[in-house]
């Protein structure tokens, strides 16, 4: 173990990144920061298609906004980095699958980091809470992503009471995919991760980027930026050597072998 709050492995084409702060992965704002640089990079490698974040200690995934540094001093509008708090949830162009591998205790801003995966994996005691309530400060990043995630009025009752759900109820809402054993969940987050990685790169990062930059945009108006290529991971993705690849490989029965360009 490193006195680090967190550390990168390489396993291919696949980062795994894993929390380890403390004593419940708090996260401070030199932390956020850290974190922003490393999934920056994660996002600049060619050679990297996959993220996975997870935590090292079995009871807490993260318990969010470090209070101590809070205590200190730090206030809840520091400067958190390129990624905003947690490194990922406001990191520009990311557009590279990120898979969250929940255990134990995932709470406020650890909630939100989670929120900022495209998939979230969950153990069976997994527990999800917002507690920003009781303390008198707004949840920000859940507040606007939560009712889009979950139906409003169970977003708005975790929202506003601070509750705890777990992971039975979150796979209920669709929040996560997939409820595991404490000792599957990282193998199946690997797997999974291992298969995205495989998958098509350039593919990957126009959904990523439609999914996002479309949010509240009128239907017609987001398909006819789709066809007139106006998102540049379309532009790029319908003028690529990938693009003429998927279409020959199912023409000849064959699959396709994805080269990102």
């Amino acid at each position: 173990m490193t006195d680090a709050p967190f550390t990168l492995a390489r396993d291919g084409t696949v980062l795994e990144v894993t929390l380890h702060r403390g004593k419940a992965n708090a996260i401070d704002a030199a932390t956020s920061r850290a974190l922003g640089d490393a999934f920056a990079r994660f996002r600049d490698d060619a050679g990297l298609r996959v993220a996975i974040l997870v935590s090292a200690n079995p009871r807490f995934f993260s318990a969010g906004w470090d209070l101590n540094a809070a205590a200190a001093g730090e206030p809840p509008d520091a400067d958190y980095g390129v990624g905003g708090f947690g490194g990922l949830q406001a990191l520009p162009d990311m557009n590279k699958p990120v898979i969250a591998a929940v255990n134990g205790m995932c709470v406020g801003g650890g909630f939100e980091m989670a929120l900022a995966a495209d998939l979230i994996l969950a153990a069976t005691d997994a527990r999800f809470s917002l507690p920003e309530i009781k303390a008198g400060t707004l949840a920000d990043a859940a507040t606007l992503k939560l009712p889009r995630r979950i139906p409003y009025h169970v977003a708005m009752d975790l929202l506003f009471t601070g509750r705890w759900m777990d992971a039975a109820e979150a796979k209920q809402f669709g929040l996560v995919s997939e409820v595991l054993s404490p000792e599957d969940l990282l193998p199946r987050a690997r797997a999974i991760a291992r298969m995205l990685a495989d998958g098509p790169p350039l593919v990957f990062a126009a959904i990523k980027e439609v999914a996002r930059e479309a949010e509240g945009v009128p239907f017609g108006a987001a398909l006819a930026r789709i066809a007139a290529r106006g998102y540049k991971t379309v532009a790029r993705l319908y003028g690529s050597e990938d693009q003429k690849e998927g279409a020959r490989a199912f023409a000849e029965k064959r699959a396709p072998v994805w080269r990102g360009r």
